[in-house]
């Protein structure tokens, strides 16, 4: 069953992961109007909160993880 709040559409684009004055490359796979999918080395190294950064545009948009796989994460926008 869908329980997202609006559609995802596949994106493809650059980003990182902002953590305590570092970043972890990933890369956005889906996005939508209310989170991601990001595609990232190790889920384990990722914070519950953490500013994503879109490396084409420089945008910061806060995010709060709501799911987890081994090399993937889903996140909301805060």
């Amino acid at each position: 069953m869908e329980r997202r709040l609006a559609p995802r559409k596949v994106t493809l684009m650059s980003g990182a992961i902002e953590v305590a004055g570092s970043t972890i490359g990933c890369l956005i796979s889906n996005m939508s109007i209310s989170g991601a999918a990001l595609e990232i080395t190790n889920s384990e190294d990722i914070p519950e909160r953490f500013n994503l950064f879109f490396k084409a545009d420089q945008t910061r948009i806060p995010c709060r993880v709501v799911w987890r796989e081994v090399k993937r994460i889903g996140v909301t926008f805060d």
